[in-house]
């Protein structure tokens, strides 16, 4: 039996044409077949829809009053199924993303840019916070992808590492003593240090190692943002720990200089995060292949 939805439909273009034939050509199906549709759905109404003669059918008062109805319903679900191809094909839609503000700086921006070019009609919603912030807002579903730094330690959440960063530590003019030979870090501590908030996973990530090391850290300074960690260091207010990727543009010009350790902190990366049980839309899903494929 058909559906009362198809039997709408094939409602809606009878009266559109007058005729069951002419119905039966537009639709793709037998005469008998929209004859036999119509007559269903009359029962199911207990309402004669149709005025039937020889040359063809016209609508019943009831008909026209149904048919109003009707076809703005199908107008309706037409638009939608064209809006959700324009999405699809990327024509229309919004890309929202949580991100920091460093990362959205120095990693982001490129990728944004690439996308952009590609699918100009595609809106950008971008929401700023700490890595927690933005794991949050993912879990709301105010945002559909989260790039922060890893690692975040939620099962449920999918987790694509993009690129590798390394936590270092920089000083200005004023620290060159530390730049004639490898440090042990147990000696780097007992210098002013300059750190990001406790409530960062890059402050956690640093102070942990340095823990596994027996070292326990009471900065001097502890800022809101990474730009303001190369700032400080610049004008001498301590050694900073930075990013090293993200402070090329003050290392390179001689600005500061990074402090060598007799033993690295490990590496870890930034990425993608997104929930599992929640399917990427389309802008989304390009957009990470556009990561993935440019990085």
């Amino acid at each position: 039996m058909i559906g009362k939805l198809d039997l709408y439909k094939v409602f809606s273009v009878v009266a559109k044409n007058g005729s069951f034939s002419k119905a039966a050509k537009d639709l793709f199906m037998t005469q008998p077949a929209v004859s036999q549709a119509m007559m269903q759905l009359e029962r199911e109404l207990d309402t004669r829809l149709f005025n039937r003669t020889p040359k063809g059918v016209s609508l019943t008062d009831e008909g026209n009053l149904l048919y109003e109805y009707v076809h703005s319903a199908m107008n309706l679900i037409n638009v939608g199924e064209e809006m959700i191809m324009e999405f699809k094909n990327l024509t229309k839609g919004e890309l929202r993303i949580g991100v920091g503000d460093t990362i959205s700086k120095y990693f982001l921006l490129a990728y944004l840019e690439i996308f952009h070019t590609e699918y100009p009609n595609i809106k950008f919603k971008i929401e700023n916070g700490t890595t927690q912030e933005l794991i949050s807002l993912l879990k709301l579903g105010e945002v559909d992808l989260a790039i922060c730094n890893f690692p975040v330690n939620d099962a449920t959440l999918a987790q694509i590492p993009c690129m590798d960063i390394h936590d270092i530590f920089v000083c200005g003019k004023n620290y060159k003593e530390l730049l004639h030979k490898s440090v042990n870090v147990s000696d780097l501590v007992e210098y002013p240090l300059i750190f990001l908030e406790p409530k960062s996973i890059s402050r956690n990530y640093v102070e942990e190692y340095l823990l596994s090391k027996g070292l326990r850290i009471s900065p001097e300074f502890e800022l809101g943002s990474h730009d303001l960690l190369l700032e400080f260091a610049k004008i001498n207010l301590g050694i900073a720990c930075v990013t090293r990727e993200f402070s090329q543009e003050y290392l390179k010009s001689g600005i500061l200089h990074e402090v060598k350790l007799t033993e690295m902190i490990p590496k870890r990366s930034i990425g993608i995060c997104y929930v599992k049980n929640v399917p990427l839309s389309p802008a989304s899903t390009k957009f990470v292949e556009i990561i993935k494929k440019e990085g």
